[in-house]
């Protein structure tokens, strides 16, 4: 399979394909959808005055990897709860080592992100300078933040212009990561 990003083509081997798509600043007459795909197949959705809820914070996802299927979904409302930054922060510091972990901010995701952002950070997704109503998303194998992708938009106006997305697949214990965004794109394996 051949996928095309900006004029560039990379061959993608068998294995699980991993889309995700935040969104952050909104408007009350834009409709914006954030995802998380399987071998492009929906496993996960969000929306801002869509059909689907709007999941608010910070969700998280656990990948099998041998089975590309979703094992684990969290939501940390890290606007709406000043103890959920804590609680995420917990959660992945309590993930094994190469475990498959998807993020993605939804909303409103930075107001009481603090006291978790030296953990996103250690696994290469740094939110410390996303702002209010900013987005981001990552795909990334814990305990190795050199496969880590990650991509985000710092404030709600830049939100609003682009969604944050990325795309990774991952075999077996390689993992080769694609992001959308030429200038960051990275292969890791």
């Amino acid at each position: 399979m051949m996928l095309f990003l900006h004029g560039f083509t990379i061959n993608i081997s068998e294995g699980c394909s991993i889309q995700a798509r935040a969104y952050g600043g909104n408007n009350f007459a834009e409709v914006k959808y954030g995802y998380l795909k399987l071998n492009r197949v929906p496993v996960w959705q969000s929306s801002w005055v869509g059909e689907h809820a709007n999941a608010r914070g910070a969700n998280v996802f656990v990948i099998d990897r041998s089975t590309c299927t979703l094992l684990e979904s969290k939501n940390y409302d890290t606007f709406g709860d000043a103890t959920a930054a804590a609680r995420l922060r917990g959660y992945i510091e309590g993930l094994s080592d190469a475990s498959v972990l998807v993020g993605i901010s939804i909303d409103e995701s930075s107001y009481y992100m603090d006291a978790a952002e030296a953990t996103l950070s250690a696994l290469g997704a740094d939110v410390s300078d996303v702002e209010f109503r900013g987005a981001w998303a990552f795909v990334t194998e814990t305990g190795d933040p050199s496969k880590t992708v990650f991509d985000k938009e710092l404030t709600e106006a830049s939100a609003m212009a682009r969604q944050p997305f990325v795309a990774a697949t991952v075999s077996g214990t390689q993992c080769n990561i694609l992001q959308r965004q030429v200038s960051r794109d990275q292969i890791c394996g």
